[in-house]
Parts: structure tokens; C-alpha cells; sequence
């Protein structure tokens, strides 16, 4: 009787749960003063419902200033309001980004509404200010949370989990096996794939500054959604010689040198969706051959997503590949839909919001970037499409670069330094691109101009579309 009455109790639980439409998270009783910054007072409810109180985690961003933004989550379903309170200074204008959102807030005093009726990443910034910033992470209801009970699940619940019997804090995971981090819960370590297959690392918790937040090394069809990486060492996702790789619904902030946000090396069939990189190195890197991983990279969909480099590219591809053999082939990457909020690297080396770096004798083919929004930058370029020998990390320049297409690409701010288009030699060259639909400032870039950019020697059929 005992056992069945436990059974009904725990599916009324479950019903309710599954028809709530705003889903808020316990914070571990250690984190509540540690990781709170008390800028913002965030609350969130369903329309005319009761107000709940959002907790504030603090996150470090910009590896130039290390300056403290802060970060809210939670899951909705229909529709919410959101009301947030500036808890210092006098409030003059208020912007939310990626503007291609369409939320415009009402702005009293020092208080700030507006509502959400679909999920999105947000950036509120008060006077201009992206240092200190709020971040807003609006996450669909989950559905199918696995069973804690099943045992092809590694369940992370409610609370702080650090391995205490796994040196280098490191969680090895299996082949078939799902991680669930639950909402509540705040992972002190890492998670390693090394040659796994059939992997899933999902939930809404917080992987909490590991060495790097997840490390797939020689495996096979390894998915990663929905956690939120706050300040790894190095890398948010570190990927190696791994083919059929989904991301999804992560969230990043990185502070560090060598803090990029997802690079993967010798990759393919590859799938970036709706995620939010915050870094202080390159957003997201496709390179060939580097340090223990080697092969070709191809067939990228990156797309749905907001990428924000404090330092360095928010994308790049190339520059790494196998100078000791005849090299290597990087092609089929699609990036679209994407707003990029920053992009400030004072060394020209490294500039380009959209950058090729064809080095190490790599082969780079059939790239495109389509509907991309990006937003007024403190320093660098818009594209840059080099085949170069960058002395600092390849051996050998890279080969040709062959079929690039910018479609529906929009600036809109003060104008950033030209962007370049460069071949090396006669045998290394940029080969057929396409430029339509450029437009910096509402206006449609139609042919060479060297107020925007500047296209050099050893190119070949570069084409303007309207």
C-alpha cells in the first residue's frame, strides 16, 4: 500500500511539474553569496501571475578589463514578463541585443520590463555599457528528462558535484550513456569522450570553471545541450578527430588566454545550434590537424546563434592543418542566422569577424555565410579571407581557398577597418567569391571600395550581387 501510494504522489508530482510554465532554479547553498552579483534584481512571471526571484550569478568576461557581468536563467513555456531593477547608478537608455530579438522593454526609474513570449538569449545593457552587463537566458521547458533510475544514465541532481576519486577533476563518460545535469545542480569538473560513441551531456546546470568544460577526443555521435560553462581555464568544448558532433542551447563565458569557446580539430558532420559564446579567444575554430588529431573537416551547420569575442575572432577557420603531409581538406561549413555583438583584436593578424586563415598547406572549399547580423565592434575587421603563412602557428602556407559565398551580411556602427581578401603565391590563391547583399550602414556594397575593404594579389573571380 505504501509503495503504491509513494507511486501516485510521485506521478502528481510529475504532471505538475510537466504543466508548469515557468521553471526556476534552486541555487546550492554555497553559491547563493560566492557566486552572486548583485547589479541587477531580476524577478520573472507568467502574465498577472506571482513574481519569482531570479538568482544573479556573477560571470567574468573580457580578458582585458576582467570585469564581473552577471547571468539569469530559467525554462518557460507560452509567454513570461520580466521585470529588472538596477541596483546602482542612474539608468539613461537601455539596450537589448541582438536587436533582430525585437524585445523593447519599458523603462521607469530604475526599473526595467518587458515580456518574452518565445525562448532567446539576451544581453541587457544599461548605458551603454557590455562590461557590466545582464544576461538573460530564456530556455525552452524541458522535455524527457531521462530516468535518474535508468542505468545508462549518470545523473547529476540538485548541489555542488566535484569527482573525489578521478584525478584532475574529470568525469569519464562511457559510450551509451546520457549525463543529465539537472537545473539546480553545479558541476566542478570536467567531461571527458575519449573514443565513446553514442553520448548525450544535457540539462540546465552550471558547469562551473573546470579546466575545459567538455572534451571529445576519437569518438562518435556525442551531443551536448543546454548547460551553461561559466569561466573554463581553456576551452568550453574541445573536440578532436570526432565525427557526428551536435551542440545545442550551450551558454559560455570565458575570461582567460586560451579561453576559446568551441574548437574543434579534424572534425566532421558537425551540427552548432542556438548557442551563445561569450569568449576571450576565438568563439568557434574549424581547423584541420593539430596536436594528436588528424583529418580532413567537413560538413558544418552553424546557425541560430549569438557569438561575442571580447578578444580575437567570434569565427575562424583554417589556420591549423598537417604541413608534413600534402595536407588536408576543410570544407561544407554553413554558418546562418547569426548575430555577432563584439569583436575587438587590436593585432590585424587576428581580425575578422568572419576570418578564413588558410595556413599548414590546408585545402578550404565551399564556405558560406548567410543572414549575419553583426553589431557595432570596438576594433577589427568584417571578413578576412587570407591564404597566409602565420609564423607564429603553422608550418607551411596553406593552399587555395575555393567557393566562398556572403549573402545577406548587415554592419551597423562605426566603420571597422577593411576587410581583406589575400592569395599568397600564383599556386596559393583566393579562388570565386561571392558578395551579395553586403550592406555596412544601410548601404549596399556593390564593388570595390577602399573605404570597406580591399581585395589583393592572387585572387580570382570575386563577384558583387545586389
Amino acid at each position: 500500500m505504501k509503495k503504491s501510494l509513494s507511486i501516485i504522489i510521485t506521478l502528481i508530482c510529475f504532471q505538475i511539474s510537466a504543466q508548469d510554465n515557468l521553471v526556476i532554479y534552486e541555487v546550492p547553498g554555497g553559491y547563493k553569496y560566492s557566486a552572486h552579483n548583485d547589479d541587477f534584481t531580476v524577478l520573472v512571471r507568467e502574465p498577472d501571475g506571482v513574481w519569482k526571484d531570479l538568482f544573479e550569478y556573477e560571470v567574468e568576461v573580457d580578458l582585458d578589463t576582467k570585469s564581473k557581468a552577471s547571468m539569469v536563467h530559467f525554462d518557460f513555456d507560452k509567454k513570461v514578463e520580466l521585470k529588472v531593477r538596477k541596483n546602482n547608478g542612474i539608468i539613461y537608455n537601455v539596450d537589448i541585443r541582438p536587436k533582430s530579438s525585437g524585445v523593447n522593454p519599458t523603462v521607469k526609474g530604475n526599473e526595467i520590463t518587458f515580456m518574452l513570449d518565445k525562448s532567446m538569449n539576451l544581453s541587457l545593457e544599461i548605458n551603454g555599457d557590455k562590461l557590466h552587463n545582464l544576461h538573460i537566458f530564456a530556455n525552452p521547458i524541458e522535455k524527457n528528462r531521462p530516468d535518474p533510475n535508468d542505468p545508462n544514465v549518470i545523473y547529476f541532481g540538485p548541489g555542488v558535484h566535484q569527482p573525489n576519486d578521478q584525478p584532475g577533476d574529470v568525469y569519464h563518460i562511457p559510450s551509451g550513456k546520457t549525463v543529465y545535469v539537472h537545473g539546480g545542480a553545479i558541476i566542478k569538473a570536467k567531461f571527458l569522450v575519449n573514443k565513446a560513441e553514442d553520448v548525450k551531456i544535457i540539462g540546465r546546470g552550471i558547469v562551473m570553471q573546470p579546466e575545459r568544460g567538455v572534451e571529445i577526443r576519437y569518438s562518435k555521435n556525442v551531443t551536448v545541450d543546454g548547460l551553461i560553462f561559466i569561466n573554463p581555464k581553456h576551452y568550453t568544448i574541445y573536440g578532436g578527430e570526432t565525427n557526428g558532433l551536435t551542440i545545442k542551447n550551450i551558454k559560455s563565458f570565458s575570461s582567460q588566454g586560451w579561453s576559446d569557446g568551441i574548437d574543434l580539430m579534424s572534425c566532421s558532420n558537425v551540427e552548432i545550434d542556438k548557442v551563445f559564446m561569450r569568449n576571450s579567444d576565438d568563439c568557434i575554430a574549424i581547423y584541420a590537424h593539430r596536436w594528436g588529431f588528424y583529418g580532413d573537416a567537413r560538413n558544418y551547420e552553424i546557425k541560430n546563434s549569438i557569438l561575442w569575442a571580447d578578444i580575437a575572432h567570434p569565427t575562424n577557420i583554417g589556420i591549423h592543418g598537417n604541413a608534413e603531409q600534402e595536407g588536408e581538406i576543410i570544407e561544407n561549413i554553413h554558418f546562418y542566422n547569426i548575430d555577432i555583438l563584439e569583436h575587438d583584436e587590436d593585432d590585424r593578424n587576428y581580425q575578422g569577424c568572419l576570418a578564413i586563415s588558410g595556413s599548414d598547406k590546408n585545402l578550404i572549399k565551399n564556405i558560406k555565410y548567410e543572414d549575419i547580423r553583426i553589431d557595432n565592434i570596438q576594433e577589427g575587421q568584417l571578413f578576412n579571407f587570407r591564404v597566409f603563412f602565420n609564423e607564429k602557428y603553422s608550418a607551411a602556407p596553406g593552399r587555395n581557398i575555393e567557393g566562398v559565398v556572403l549573402k545577406n551580411i548587415t554592419y551597423t556602427g562605426r566603420l571597422p577597418n577593411p576587410s581583406l581578401i589575400q592569395g599568397y603565391s600564383e599556386n596559393e590563391q583566393i579562388i570565386n567569391v561571392t558578395i551579395q547583399n553586403l550592406k555596412i550602414n544601410d548601404k549596399v556594397i556593390s564593388k570595390q571600395d577602399d573605404t570597406f575593404f580591399t581585395i589583393g594579389e592572387f585572387t580570382n573571380d570575386i563577384k558583387f550581387k545586389k
